[in-house]
């Protein structure tokens, strides 16, 4: 017998609690000494985090967050509220729905305070990352399972590991472009948060990471939870739904930090070729994301629309991502069923 609700757990990267310096430096010091995220032995990773890449960062970070910022705050953590408040809706008085921000607020331990205060009997963990990464919903399952073992009481769990290719979520991301006239841009770039070539590598215990250049362009057992592999099947997903030939759109990697190689080919340097190649239009969708944020509305939407134009192109323009739609939130509420 079930004799308690059900609890869900949304949870989100997070964003720092202001727009000041201060704040943003908190929140590029909790993030970068993630080990997940920064997969280097504990006391370089301080050295580096602390002494180096959150001092030096944090004011020229400060100054993209306010840019991004609104009057109500983050749109991460705004579109993330009212996703999990409609969330709750959908689901009904069954369900307990508690959004968590991996790094700073709401934090994740706050949410699972909340929940199990509520006497769930189970809980369900659903990072807000189509795509597996071990940055990224590892760190989420991860930091759940070390908050829970805790607890002399553990309720039942599950985690989802990825949704990549879900036709429901799918299907919205082909929506919003539709409200672009596809045939008037050159091209149409499929940009994915990066991760370092080494995360992919640790990631393949079967000695299939990088071992030839289409590796990822097809899901298999052998690939099946790697990243950059699921870029391309989200890629894939989403430009069948637009009957996209092939030569009309590039999957590609953006925000790279550090020297080490990363996941390629990078953005930057195909905006780069486009544009020495008479490119004036492009197209990009962020699905890496399911909520606009800095990455997608200042990153792409300003920075990368500069960079093209001082290569003589014209006009980068961004697909909305999912934010709150009220069909995506019906999407996370049938996952979570």
């Amino acid at each position: 017998m079930v004799f308690g609700k059900k609890g869900v757990l949304l949870v989100n990267l997070g964003t720092p609690n202001s727009p000041t310096r201060g704040d943003v430096y908190v929140y590029l010091r909790e993030f970068l000494t993630d080990p997940r995220v920064i997969d280097i032995p504990w006391l370089p990773r301080q050295l580096l985090v602390k002494g180096i890449i959150a001092p030096f960062r944090s004011g020229s970070s400060a100054k993209l967050y306010q840019e991004l910022w609104t009057p109500d705050g983050s749109p991460i953590k705004i579109y993330g509220e009212r996703v999990a408040a409609g969330v709750q809706e959908l689901l009904g008085d069954e369900y307990v729905v508690e959004l968590g921000m991996r790094y700073q607020n709401p934090s994740v331990e706050s949410a699972l305070k909340k929940l199990l205060a509520k006497q769930v009997s189970e809980i369900t963990v659903l990072a807000l990352f189509p795509q597996y990464a071990s940055a990224t919903t590892g760190s989420v399952h991860d930091e759940v399972m070390r908050l829970l073992r805790k607890e002399q009481t553990i309720p039942s769990l599950r985690f989802i590991n990825s949704y990549y290719d879900h036709a429901p979520m799918i299907e919205i991301f082909a929506d919003n472009a539709r409200q672009f006239d596809l045939d008037a841009y050159d091209h149409i770039l499929f940009s994915f948060h990066g991760l370092p070539q080494r995360q992919l590598r640790k990631a393949d215990s079967c000695n299939h990471c990088l071992k030839s250049a289409d590796c990822c362009e097809t899901i298999s057992l052998k690939n099946q939870f790697c990243y950059s592999a699921q870029c391309y099947g989200t890629t894939q997903a989403i430009a069948s739904a637009l009957n996209l030939p092939r030569e009309r759109y590039t999957t590609c990697f953006q925000s790279r930090l550090g020297r080490d190689p990363w996941a390629q080919p990078y953005t930057s340097e195909v905006i780069e070729k486009l544009a020495h190649g008479g490119a004036k239009r492009l197209l990009v969708f962020s699905a890496a994301f399911v909520a606009d944020c800095l990455e997608t509305i200042v990153e792409i939407g300003t920075e990368y629309q500069e960079e093209f134009e001082k290569m003589g192109g014209e006009k980068v323009d961004l697909v909305p991502s999912l934010n709150d739609d009220p069909r995506w939130i019906k999407v996370v509420a049938d996952m979570v069923k």
